[in-house]
């Protein structure tokens, strides 16, 4: 495959004058922020019509994973899609894997300008209990797409957390996903971040939640981690080894096909693969669950979850 796009299903084209040449198969962004390729060329400054709809085959990243129903978008620098979009670039939303396309893999089929349909969104609403007393105690900023957690210097135990009004049943296939940025250092290990699946949340420590699949970070430390615990076998946070900067989103995407052997992908590359996580004894139901703790102190922490949601499914 040469070009950057190469069309498989009708959709929908609409009429499009490129100021530069358009060569066939080329993706760009419309002004109106959609995707659109051209399947055949266009001159500069001639009318032509460009796809804005349909599963394309477009080039992908390199070394990343692409599970079926992701959003994924289109790297502009390197003309492929890409599981993530960063700040202070010109990539833009593509739409949603149609088929796993492998880490080797060059390419990947895409539902152009599709979005996923989640069947649980934190941004579609949460409970939330604040935990302080000197602090400053609203500080769990709900958004559009997530939530936001702002732990202060003030001296005292601590505790925000955003726990999805909606559930699901255990066993249920499918894919748990969210977009960690850990904004402000989340300075010394009296610090806990916990985003993931659980059956609650708790005023101190989320590690006493009975029954939860979670990413987690101590504090300070860089290192990205993973947990779960289903009453029955408790796998302790173990480093993915992988680790976040501040500053920078990462992706994290847990396949819960088989419950007993759940997978995971940390910005599209399979962690931990033999390390066996089993929350298939869990009783349920299980909620979103974004949860940050301090126990005392002066540390500090600014962290925004973004895309914390569940697709489930029926059949693969």
């Amino acid at each position: 495959m040469t070009a950057e796009a190469v069309y498989l299903n009708p959709g929908v084209s609409v009429d499009y004058t490129p100021t530069t040449a358009v060569t066939a198969g080329e993706v760009r962004q419309l002004p109106d922020g959609r995707a659109a390729f051209a399947p055949t060329a266009i001159a500069a400054a001639e009318k032509g019509a460009v796809t804005v709809s349909g599963v394309v085959e477009v080039l992908k990243t390199a070394t990343m994973v692409m599970l079926k129903g992701s959003r994924v978008f289109w790297d502009a620098s390197a003309n492929k899609a890409h599981l993530l979009q960063v700040g202070a670039t010109t990539d833009f939303y593509l739409g949603i894997v149609q088929e796993t396309a492998a880490s080797a893999g060059t390419t990947v089929k895409v539902d152009i300008n599709a979005n996923p349909k989640y069947t649980i969104d934190l941004g579609d609403g949460f409970w939330s209990v604040p935990v302080s007393t000197a602090g400053n105690n609203t500080q769990v900023i709900g958004h559009k797409e997530g939530v936001t957690f702002i732990v202060d210097a003030t001296s005292e135990a601590q505790k925000h957390d955003a726990l999805s009004t909606l559930s699901i049943p255990v066993a249920t296939p499918c894919l748990l996903e969210s977009e960690i940025c850990v904004n402000l250092a989340l300075s010394t290990s009296d610090v806990d971040l916990n985003v993931g699946l659980a059956n609650a949340t708790h005023a101190t420590d989320a590690d006493s939640i009975t029954e939860s699949i979670f990413i987690h970070i101590d504090g300070g430390d860089l290192n990205i981690n993973a947990e779960s615990d289903d009453n029955s076998t408790e796998v302790a946070a173990t480093d993915t080894t992988k680790d976040h900067a501040v500053g920078t989103p990462f992706l994290a995407q847990w396949d819960l096909s088989d419950w007993e052997d759940p997978q995971l992908y940390i910005n599209g590359v399979n962690v931990l693969p033999a390390s066996v996580f089993d929350i298939s004894d869990a009783t349920g139901p299980l909620k979103l669950l974004a949860h940050i703790e301090k126990t005392s102190g002066t540390a500090v922490g600014n962290v925004t979850i973004r895309r914390l949601g569940v697709r489930t499914y029926t059949e693969a």
